[in-house]
């Protein structure tokens, strides 16, 4: 198996790198400072086309592959703007495929060039306060309303939604005990975010500072029956479909992260110079350095197999799932290196590496835990008995 690059993988790793390369650390430890969406970082990704980089051709995108996507939000990581940066495009990327695969021709005319082009934001609501990654268990409901639904409810964790002019919205449409399965009676919508209806609350936290997470206080929001995506009642089946792509995003990510990171530290340990010779000639420097190389580089070429994997159409869950996990590890331990190697310089904002560790914890908590994922692995990998 050859994970050589490709002329046309080559070529989107360079323009990327370019769009990126124009937004430097100022730019990015302001945005940390003062919270301010990237709006012009998001329209040059969007004036290069990459917002697009999965979704069909008929309709503006490139019609790339996951590993396409991958390459893209690794450059994207691997930059100043970390984590912040890949988030404020993120949506784009995973959030419009139930749209793709299941939406009609009608709806992804309406919705994704919109999208593509970046006249459009949009966020994604699963998640609920006391439901965590228990998804079937959500309360939020959409009632019928003549040719449509009042939705009600309560969403948490939903990003860029004091952005956003459009939400991907999961609701119960039938309660769960009158459902044969758990996982049935969930439907998907992509409508307007209605302020109105909907009040928008920033959640204030650890990172990633530019791209807000919210709680939403959903109150009689009105929804056309046109903006339903797919048949009422599957709505859990169709997110699975973004489940195993994102997992691999996040894994690309938590790798440029990381290589950022270490890029930051083997710098540092060249030019700062104690006791009359650099630290990075000292061994206690340069081993954990060196380690984390190692594991960056192993980390990458399982984001890349997982990639082939679901491009190619063949079973991939445990490895697209083990990819983000040890991605986010490895890339965790690079970011605490690099703090560590900076010594008091690493707690200091102007280095920035303490930043990227602030960053970087995401990727190991979202939109899966590392528990979660061993458990999925523990079953489905190893054929150990389900423990949840």
């Amino acid at each position: 198996m050859d994970f050589t690059l490709s002329d046309e993988q080559q070529a989107i790793v360079e323009a990327v790198r370019k769009v990126v390369d124009g937004h430097d650390d100022a730019y990015w430890l302001d945005r940390d400072r003062t919270g301010e969406f990237p709006h012009d970082f998001h329209a040059a990704m969007a004036e290069g086309g990459w917002l697009g980089i999965a979704m069909p051709e008929e309709f503006g995108g490139a019609g790339l592959g996951v590993t396409e996507a991958a390459l893209m939000m690794h450059e994207v990581a691997n930059s100043p703007g970390a984590m912040a940066a890949c988030s404020s495009i993120h949506m784009n990327i995973f959030g419009p495929h139930a749209m793709v695969v299941y939406g009609t021709d009608e709806q992804r005319t309406r919705w994704l060039p919109e999208l593509i082009e970046g006249r459009v934001k949009a966020c994604f609501a699963v998640t609920e306060p006391n439901v965590g990654l228990d998804t079937t268990n959500i309360k939020t409901r959409a009632e019928p309303d003549g040719n449509g639904y009042v939705v009600n409810g309560h969403k948490v964790w939903t990003s860029t939604a004091q952005v956003a002019d459009k939400i991907v919205l999961l609701t119960r449409t039938t309660p769960r005990e009158d459902c044969k399965k758990p996982t049935d009676g969930l439907t998907l919508f992509y409508t307007d975010l209605d302020r109105n209806a909907v009040d928008v609350r920033e959640i204030e936290k650890m990172g990633r500072k530019a791209v807000d997470s919210n709680e939403l206080f959903i109150d009689g929001l009105k929804v056309p029956g046109e903006d339903r995506i797919g048949e009422e009642g599957k709505g859990f089946q169709y997110i699975l479909h973004s489940l195993n792509p994102e997992r691999v995003l996040v894994g690309a990510e938590a790798v440029g992260i990381g290589r950022q990171a270490l890029g930051r530290a083997t710098q540092y340990a060249k030019d700062r110079v104690v006791f009359d010779r650099p630290i990075g000639q000292n061994q206690a420097i340069q081993h954990p350095l060196a380690d984390s190389w190692c594991e960056l580089e192993a980390a990458w070429l399982a984001v890349l197999r997982a990639g082939h994997l679901y491009d190619s159409g063949a079973p991939c869950g445990p490895e697209c799932n083990m990819a983000k996990y040890y991605a986010a590890e490895v890339a965790f331990r690079a970011c605490d290196r690099a703090v560590m190697t900076h010594g008091g310089m690493g707690y200091a904002k102007e280095f920035h590496v303490e930043r990227l560790l602030r960053e970087v914890y995401v990727t190991r908590i979202a939109p899966v835990s590392r528990e979660l994922i061993l458990s999925h692995i523990a079953e489905r990998a190893l054929g150990l008995p389900k423990s949840y």
